[in-house]
């Protein structure tokens, strides 16, 4: 139960003792977290308080609507604060586009990722208090400033939500410049499984409309009613469940209008013929997730399309190709780039955890195996594959296969160049894998201060939107699925002996890559938001202050 209920209501404490000074804090009651904050009040309310300490089992419900009022109260305040571009997030999780139940459910993952319980008490009238302010484009995380706020509170420092708000967002107050000069256009090329999620991102980013914008959808010519048909497939999924939105199809025009977006949808045999400018498209970022080209050559054909200034292939690239995955080497990207690669969903999962794990304590050698959820390039039933095993069906096989993630992390991370080999094992699961990290590091280390560093990395390092982190004991693969990280430690499974470690790490390989995708496509746009509270700055880590717009 939250302190801010036993403890009373947090707000009415505040306003009505506001002229009152600050008391010692009141003790931490039964079976709560040491790191727990408790509001400073004046002594006869304390006292008061701490008769309630210890709640009456009939006391939960009318806490559970309390909060949920609350949350109710935050979606309009939420949603003001994201069509003027300022992104709101409870510890590294998005709360724009969320039920009420959804915001309830953020809160407690606070508890098993942060040990330390935050409360709709809290969060509310930081979120209302940036209402009142005229802040600019920024990503703000709420729950840590609630955190924070109340930390000050615990040690004695009287202020209130929006005195602490507008010192917490001063830098971005009054400023007005927006995340990019214009809004940028997006081409799909191909609307198969990481297609269809990209368009869900994108829609579901739209914000103020004034930054990536979704204009065309591009795919070989079918049956006469294909635009209802891609349609249909955009609202559900049988994996990752039903469109959030409203989806009108227009036959006529071969459009598509989701959540007021209208995405066309080009018949094309022939890509070279196609002119973009013809639909409106200009200046457009085109991103191939059909994976049919992979190399320079083949990849630049789309450049001579009128309307296409540059290209992002969704598969690990070939050649000379820059492969970038989000957080590690986006810094690499440049404006003189036309053609870049967001590598594969293993390699975004494996690479953020290894480098963290290197930097912190230096990796001898190594071996990764991933297990690996099918992908449709196998079959349903056995069939020709040029591959070893693939051919045989997939849903009835676990299928030993290779991967090329051991060969980028060394491109990647030139340091752990030939000191890590790797596998890979198809499994009959849709969606979400799963790689399992057995390393031998510099030094000694214990399991609990690996589990430390890897929840604290999740938390508070620039790595924080690429890497998840779970503690508990019952999580299985399907709980994964839709987590917008690269990838998610499983605390819980960690092997640790004298200097070697082994590391269980989730990932959702379509929904989680395409979230990667998008954000390198982003950060190649030239969006750009400040981040608050800057933990980046904080933490020491070396990546830039200014995160792209992620989740």
């Amino acid at each position: 139960m939250r302190d801010f209920f036993t403890l009373c209501r947090w707000r009415r404490i505040i306003h009505d003792t506001s002229a009152c000074p600050p008391a010692a804090g009141v003790p931490a009651d039964r079976g709560r977290a040491s790191k727990q904050l408790r509001p400073r009040c004046p002594p006869a309310i304390s006292t008061r308080i701490a008769a309630l300490a210890l709640p009456h089992l009939d006391d939960y419900f009318p806490d559970w609507k309390e909060r949920e009022a609350l949350a109710e109260a935050m979606i309009p305040l939420i949603g003001r604060l994201y069509r003027n571009n300022v992104v709101t997030y409870c510890y590294g999780r998005a709360l724009h586009n969320q039920s009420v139940t959804d915001i309830m459910r953020t809160h407690r993952y606070v508890r098993q990722v942060a040990q330390n319980e935050l409360s709709e008490f809290e969060s509310f009238p930081i979120i209302e208090a940036m209402s009142k302010l005229d802040l600019g484009p920024s990503h703000v995380d709420v729950g840590k400033l609630a955190v924070r706020y109340m930390e000050r509170m615990e040690a004695g420092t009287r202020q209130m939500p929006l005195e602490y708000a507008r010192e917490a967002c001063a830098s971005v107050i009054g400023r007005k410049t927006p995340p990019i000069e214009k809004p940028q256009d997006v081409v799909l090329f191909g609307f198969g499984r990481i297609g269809r999620l990209l368009a869900r991102l994108l829609i579901e980013k739209t914000g103020g409309g004034d930054q990536l914008r979704l204009r065309a959808v591009v795919v070989r010519p079918t049956s006469g009613d294909d635009v209802r048909k891609r349609a249909a497939l955009l609202r559900r999924d049988s994996v990752h469940g039903a469109f959030q939105g409203t989806i009108r199809v227009d036959e006529e025009n071969s459009c598509i209008i989701a959540n007021g977006n209208v995405i066309r949808f080009i018949y094309a045999s022939d890509r070279s013929a196609i002119d973009y400018r013809a639909f409106g498209i200009d200046n457009a970022i085109l991103i191939d997730n059909t994976g049919a080209w992979r190399d320079e050559a083949g990849l630049r054909e789309h450049l001579a399309s009128p309307g296409i200034a540059r290209v992002m292939l969704t598969a690990p690239g070939k050649g000379a190709i820059k492969n970038i995955v989000s957080g590690i080497n986006s810094h690499e990207v440049s404006d003189a780039d036309t053609i870049l690669s967001a590598a594969s969903c293993t390699t975004n999962a494996i690479v953020p955890v290894l480098k963290a794990v290197h930097d912190h304590w230096g990796i001898e050698h190594g071996h990764m195996e991933t297990v690996h959820a099918y992908t449709p390039d196998q079959n349903l039933i056995d069939n020709f594959h040029k591959k070893a095993r693939r051919g045989r069906s997939a849903p009835l096989n676990m299928v030993i296969t290779e991967t090329g993630a051991s060969d980028a992390v060394a491109k990647l991370l030139p340091a752990l160049k030939g000191r890590l080999t790797g596998n890979a094992i198809r499994v009959p699961t849709p969606n979400v894998s799963l790689a399992i990290l057995n390393l031998t590091l510099e030094r000694s280390i214990t399991r609990e201060e690996a589990i430390d560093f890897l929840r604290d990395t999740a938390l508070n390092s620039s790595l924080q939107r690429q890497i998840d982190f779970t503690g508990s004991p019952e999580v299985v693969s399907s709980d994964l699925i839709g987590n917008r990280h690269a990838c998610c430690v499983d605390g819980d499974a960690t092997i640790v002996d004298d200097n070697r470690i082994v590391l269980y790490v989730w990932y959702d390989n379509e929904f989680g890559y395409s979230c990667q995708v998008v954000r390198v496509v982003q950060k190649w746009a030239g969006i750009r938001y400040p981040l608050i509270p800057d933990d980046v700055a904080r933490t020491g880590f070396e990546e830039m202050r200014t995160l792209v717009a992620a989740d």
